[in-house]
């Protein structure tokens, strides 16, 4: 066990925990139902690579942590689609 990783890891999941990353709901279902759907495998996602990390006491190497960045900006362009489709008057 590394103890940078674990200081690090935990300092990250804290920031996340405070910053609300849940992406629940974001997207409205009614109106886009599969990017919404997407949006909640993103999060649940998100949650099963928060407990991979916790389980291996944040020494995955940092991949776990740039899956999780990566997801975030998947997130981000899935909210950027539904406003273009709102736009578009979809």
């Amino acid at each position: 066990m590394n103890v940078r990783n674990v200081v690090l890891g935990s300092a990250l999941a804290l920031g996340f925990f405070i910053g609300g990353v849940t992406v629940a709901n974001a997207v409205d279902p009614e109106r886009h139902p599969n990017l919404a759907a997407a949006q909640a495998l993103i999060d649940r996602a998100y949650e099963k690579i928060s407990a991979a990390e916790h389980a291996n006491e944040f020494d995955m190497g940092g991949h776990a942590a740039r899956a999780k960045d990566l997801l975030m900006q998947a997130n981000h362009e899935i909210k950027e689609a539904a406003r273009a489709a709102n736009r578009n008057g979809h």
